[in-house]
């Protein structure tokens, strides 16, 4: 089960001041054409910060790092360490300038590097179908890593 892939950036996020932009490269501009339509976007960026031989080999891990939480397989999380270290954020999309996008919510840090972003289309499943972990405590609104 042992094959490589070879991911580039598509672009880099950007903070200035309060602001937080994602910078795209100028060759993938094209590829924002129509974006501005929609008000939400699916960012996929690299936990690059976290990108270390021993960080990719943890596994399990208590959700948040609140060790009253039941021990959790890093899949079962959106715990910064795992194999691969791709991060999913929805974030809201407040403007367009060129090849510039800026955005709210995005939880990636500075500098980190911008895989791929989605247009948010909501899903399908309505909310009487989803089920969650009994441990999982969305009143809070916060992110349940």
């Amino acid at each position: 089960m042992q094959s490589h892939f070879k991911v580039y950036p598509v672009g880099k996020v950007v903070q200035t001041g309060d602001k937080t932009w994602i910078d795209i490269d100028p060759a993938f501009a094209p590829a924002l054409l129509g974006i501005e339509d929609f008000s939400h976007l699916l960012v996929l960026y690299w936990f690059d910060r976290n990108d270390t031989t021993e960080k990719r080999q943890i596994l399990q891990v208590h959700p948040r790092c609140d060790p009253a939480k039941p021990l959790r397989g890093v899949f079962a999380t959106h715990a910064p360490v795992r194999p691969n270290l791709i991060a999913a954020c929805l974030c809201r999309l407040l403007e367009v300038k060129g090849n510039r996008l800026l955005v709210d919510g995005l939880d990636a840090l500075p500098d980190s590097p911008v895989l791929d972003i989605k247009p948010y289309i909501p899903p399908e499943v309505s909310g009487d179908k989803v089920r969650l972990p009994d441990w999982l405590d969305m009143s809070s609104g916060s992110d349940p890593h």
